[in-house]
């Protein structure tokens, strides 16, 4: 279920800036009225947060040298000057290409 935001509403309709937050389920309508209280409150408007296929949360993990190793790719870190080793997948351990 989500978490939805309310703001509480002075005398005047306007917000007063106090907020508290309702886990309430999506089909259920929104409050007009502060659960404890009875003063009046609008939802705020938020954005959700999805964690998605390239959201930070998972493409860490996509990324991990294992996954890459395991999907087929070959991964090399830079080490020194033209010098690269292998973190990931196949291939020669080092590769060294010295600066011309």
């Amino acid at each position: 279920m989500p978490t939805y935001v309310y703001e509480i509403l002075g005398k005047d309709g306007n917000g007063t800036g106090e907020c508290f937050e309702v886990v309430q389920p999506m089909k259920e309508a929104p409050l007009t009225k502060h659960p404890e209280t009875g003063e009046p409150v609008r939802r705020v408007p938020q954005a959700p947060n999805i964690a998605g296929n390239w959201s930070d949360i998972k493409s860490k993990g996509k990324l991990s040298n294992d996954n890459l190793g395991r999907l087929g790719f070959t991964k090399y870190e830079r080490k020194g000057d033209g010098y690269y080793e292998k973190t990931a997948g196949k291939g020669p351990k080092t590769i060294h290409n010295p600066p011309e």
